[in-house]
């Protein structure tokens, strides 16, 4: 570490030193376990106090004359997550960023140094700096109960910086390398589970959680005595290198058409892995860390990771949870898609009964039989049991009578978007069930408020909006009507949470947030396409943003209908600032589900749909296209802050990230409309204060 610089207070990993007797008469081994054992509710990290402690154990090892073998552990279900990253914005300069990288290559390398076999048993947990102190070990076992087995640097900004980069390819081959440290992270963060790090090489061996480091010490007794050879992969040819290098360069331009620099420069570092010595590589390494530490993308990204994992823990504007209702019986009105992915996901989290309800027979039996189909594909893939996968099909049931719902405790609707239907169906079910139970709307566009005018004890009503695929989406925006009262907001928030889901607290306002902002944001690239823009130069104006999907995709995702029945619904509320495009019109009546067609496997778009925004004879640039969209963004959050539909900006931002899978080197999206000069420029101030999810300065 730089001698005028050290990094914050951090909760230290200790390394704490063991000698054991390996089994079989193997000889004398040093055991080094990773423990913070005095702040147990925090994985091992690595950061100042961290490093030194390992590299004190390392150097006692390397002095004793009669070790065998050096094996490292963690403390129980986590081996290592890496980095300390809390301190990482306070980094002030360049310098600063490099010292760190060159100071974990350091204490790492010192593995390799010894001259003695190393073993890494990873018994649960291991991502980033952990994994790579793995890879710096000759040998490597694995707990078939670690829960995540990652390298997620290039979906926080960052690169594996401290040998993955060059260690990985070398080990697993280049394929695996750069799926695992590129197409894993960019895929919302992918985990490798245990069986998976076996077959790829990662791991060598894998042993059950109950005795995982006896086996692995009688494993490596065998290693160290001869009697088990570990054989590796040889290097992949120049050829097969540059190949998958290339691709992989391809596939994130499409991706992420420069939005963020990390992938691509853990891609220098792969492609040079092959024929670096180790010296000029970790150089390498440590380079890219200080480029990218000072980097504004990383800012971003640690801002949007400390969003999720904090901030999603402790939302804002829940009430005490003791407060809360119990929930035994949960109804549902409805039996299309959307309502049997909630009727799933309500039995498997809750295990209580749970009863789909229609007016159609027919569709409700197709709900149930929906339902039973995922319990059994669950089975199938071996996430539940045999009796679990009974018990849950026994908890599901289907009724055309909504006096099924007489003793349910939360009865949730999601019926078609259209307001009397909704007021219509509530007026049935309030008139059976019991004033205290629970009656959610899972809306996305339509005031909650209103559903409940003139029912039966309003202050029970309350939005619970999730998104699409329910299973997968992880944000629940939790909508408080004018009458909700805190019991009812109390046990939706438990509610979010036995489900799994982070829940932030919204107003009851026109499209709550994501749907409001993407609508806004659809509704300056549809007026494009109005004026005469082409589809294609149109979609394609945001690509330096690095969303997920670009917006005709997902206009496709969503559904014409659905959108321009929220655009309807925002237009009627802000008229001065949403319009209903002529064009998505069109599409909605000609019963078209996307503008694009296929053509010899090529993306075209529709002919049909060219028409439809082809009357236009004013089309916008590309750059007019994005910055009217960013420009409109930077309006409508600053509006949505001055109508409280949140508490703070951060919400927004968690908002798009888990509802709308917005990147994290955007940081959801207020630190790009800041470091860009937008959100200035449109409403004379910035979001966030200058070093909050920025650099510096």
């Amino acid at each position: 570490m730089s001698a005028t610089y050290e990094l914050p207070a951090e909760v230290v990993t200790e390394s704490k030193l063991r000698y054991v007797d390996l089994p079989r008469r193997g000889g004398r081994a040093a055991l080094i376990t990773f423990d913070n054992g005095h702040d147990h509710t925090k994985p091992n990290t690595f950061g100042a106090g961290g490093l030194a402690s390992l590299e004190l154990a390392i150097n006692e090892v390397a002095a004793q004359p009669d070790l065998v073998a050096l094996a490292i552990t963690g403390k129980p279900h986590i081996f290592a997550v890496g980095a300390d990253l809390t301190g990482i914005g306070s980094v002030q300069t360049r310098d600063q960023a490099l010292a760190i990288a060159q100071r974990g290559h350091a204490v790492f390398s010192l593995l390799g140094d010894l001259e003695i076999p190393t073993f890494a048993f990873i018994n649960g947990a291991v991502m980033g700096g952990g994994l790579e102190v793995a890879l710096h070990c000759d040998y490597r076992t694995v707990s078939s109960g670690a829960a995540a087995l990652s390298f997620p640097e290039c979906f926080l900004g960052l690169i594996p910086g401290w040998g993955g980069a060059y260690l990985l390819p070398r080990l697993i081959g280049v394929a695996n390398a750069t799926k695992v440290i590129i197409e894993n992270p960019l895929n919302m963060n992918k985990q490798l589970k245990p069986s998976d790090a076996l077959e790829l090489g990662l791991a060598d061996v894998l042993f059950e959680p109950a005795d995982f480091v006896a086996q692995s010490l009688l494993w490596a007794a065998d290693v160290v005595s001869g009697q088990l050879s570990v054989s590796r992969r040889s290097l992949d040819d120049e050829a097969t290198w540059a190949a998958v290098v290339s691709a992989a360069r391809s596939a994130v331009a499409e991706r992420l058409h420069g939005a963020a620099p990390a992938p691509m420069r853990a891609l220098d570092l792969i492609e040079a892995a092959r024929t670096s010595d180790r010296t000029t590589a970790y150089a390498a390494e440590d380079n890219a860390i200080a480029d990218l530490v000072m980097s504004e993308e990383l800012r971003a990204g640690l801002y949007s990771f400390d969003l999720v994992q904090r901030r999603a823990k402790k939302p804002i504007g829940r009430p005490d949870p003791k407060l809360a209702r119990a929930i035994n019986k949960v109804g549902l009105i409805g039996a299309g898609l959307m309502a049997a992915q909630l009727a799933l996901l309500f039995v498997r989290r809750f295990e209580v009964p749970v009863v789909i309800n229609d007016l159609d027979a027919d569709r409700v039996a197709v709900g149930v039989a929906g339902i039973h189909a995922e319990i059994a594909k669950l089975l199938k893939k071996k996430r539940i049991s045999q009796d679990k996968a009974n018990r849950l099909r026994a908890l599901v049931s289907g009724s055309v009578d909504k006096s099924a719902f007489a003793d349910c405790d939360l009865v949730l609707e999601a019926v078609f978007e259209e307001l009397s239907i909704k007021r219509r169906v509530f007026a049935e079910v309030a008139a059976i069930v019991s004033d205290t139970c629970i009656l959610a709307t899972n809306t996305s566009s339509l005031s909650v408020t209103a559903m409940s005018e003139g029912m039966p004890a309003p202050e029970r009503f309350v939005g619970l909006h999730f998104f699409n695929p329910v299973a997968v989406m992880p944000l629940l925006e939790i909508a408080r009507a004018d009458h909700t009262d805190e019991v009812t907001l109390a046990t939706a928030f438990e509610i979010g949470k036995k489900l799994k889901k982070s829940c932030v607290l919204v107003k009851d306002a026109p499209a709550f947030v994501v749907n409001r902002l993407l609508t806004r944001l659809m509704a300056q690239v549809t007026a494009a396409a109005d004026a005469g823009t082409t589809p294609e130069v149109a979609d394609r104006a945001l690509d330096d943003l690095g969303l997920p999907m670009s917006p005709f995709d997902l206009l496709a995702l969503v559904g014409p209908a659905v959108a321009h029945h929220v655009s309807g619904t925002l237009a009627e509320a802000f008229p001065d600032r949403f319009h209903t495009s002529p064009g998505l019109a069109h599409l909605v009546e000609a019963g078209k589900s996307s503008v694009w067609m296929w053509v010899d496997g090529q993306k075209v778009v529709d002919p049909q749909v060219a028409v439809a925004f082809g009357t236009g004879t004013t089309p916008w640039t590309a750059t007019e296209v994005h910055d009217r969209a960013v420009e409109a963004l930077a309006e409508e959050i600053q509006l949505m802050l001055d109508e409280g539909v949140v508490a703070a900006v951060q919400d927004i931002d968690l908002c798009l990230i888990l509802g709308a899978g917005w990147p994290f080197h955007l940081g959801g999206i207020s630190p790009y409309l800041d470091r860009s000069g937008v959100s200035e420029r449109i409403n004379g101030r910035r979001f966030l204060p200058i070093g909050v999810a920025s650099v510096p300065r």
